[in-house]
């Protein structure tokens, strides 16, 4: 696997959408793009898994701990994913 970071800047939106998490027993994973989007524009891929949040790992966040980490993120989202 490939693992790459990103920062994207503030504020929200970010430009995509998740899939999963430890209460749906799948990783979390980006399910969608917005077209020309912020996520889109730093090369984040539909498919690819999140590793960490905000310096956080999110193996073990549920779908809920892993919007509400993005969500606190205001001045910019650091994520690290795997492709």
């Amino acid at each position: 696997m490939n693992v790459y970071s990103i920062t994207l800047a503030g504020p929200a939106p970010w430009g995509f959408r998740l899939q999963g998490g430890k209460d749906f027993s799948m990783p979390l994973t980006v399910s969608r793009l917005t077209p020309g989007g912020k996520a889109a524009q730093a090369g984040v891929g539909v498919g690819d898994w999140v590793v960490s949040i905000a310096q956080l790992n999110a193996e073990d966040m549920t779908h809920v701990e892993a919007q509400n980490q993005i969500r606190a993120a205001t001045d910019s989202l650091s994520l690290s994913l795997s492709r």
